[in-house]
């Protein structure tokens, strides 16, 4: 039977939503896996808008994380308020900046962070179930708050973010961009994507690793 599994997005663009590559590549292995994939978004505000062209904030413009992810999902997406740790049996959290801004506040309050109430209740009942979670890129500095003191993490070797994350009890190892962290007492997986990577191959190489590891878990 095709494993099911929850794809959480953030928006879409890296500076203020899904990283577009890492979600794309998560999609692709999942379909190649044969995995049936139902992608999820917080029905609010994004934390802002930025011009992708020049990287700088729209201080005039609004838009909805749920609607932004939409375009990745090709409209194909619900709101995260109506995910059922029931209905999976992984979920997995591309990264971007929006993981960051939009489902966590940790671009702003690091170790401080909290993270989006509709998230939180997702992840901790997969969790509670013994279901496994895979993040990348910068998701993974929300585990600590998800999964509490001791997860095991990766996000690669920028020692100042990781240290952040330790602060909230999360425990880092340094990872080449091709491979992956498995945490297997808390069925968590990471990996750093675009922590990392210079190219969308070099990223598409831990990617794969990760996509693999949560299905097998599953």
């Amino acid at each position: 039977m095709s494993k099911r599994v929850a794809v959480i997005l953030s928006g879409c663009g890296v500076y203020d939503g899904s990283e577009i590559y890492e979600s794309v590549i998560t999609l692709l292995q999942l379909d190649r896996a044969g995995a049936e994939v139902q992608c999820f978004a917080p029905n609010i505000e994004q934390m802002h808008v930025v011009n992708h062209a020049t990287g700088e904030v729209d201080e005039g413009e609004r838009r909805n994380v749920l609607v932004e992810a939409a375009r990745l999902a090709r409209g194909n997406i619900k709101a995260l308020a109506d995910a059922r740790a029931e209905d999976f049996d992984a979920v997995i959290l591309p990264g971007g900046f929006g993981a960051a801004k939009n489902l966590c506040d940790f671009a702003t309050k690091g170790a401080e962070l909290t993270v989006n109430d509709d998230l939180t209740r997702f992840i901790q009942a997969m969790h509670k179930a013994a279901k496994p979670v895979g993040l990348m890129c910068i998701a993974p500095a929300m585990v600590g708050k998800l999964f509490g003191d001791g997860v095991h993490f990766t996000i690669g070797n920028d020692l100042e973010t990781a240290s952040a994350i330790e602060a909230t009890g999360a425990v880092h190892e340094p990872c080449p961009v091709n491979n992956i962290c498995i945490d297997g007492a808390h069925h968590v997986v990471t990996t750093p994507a675009y922590m990392l990577a210079g190219t969308i191959s070099e990223a598409a190489s831990g990617i794969e690793k990760l996509v693999e590891a949560v299905l097998a878990q599953a």
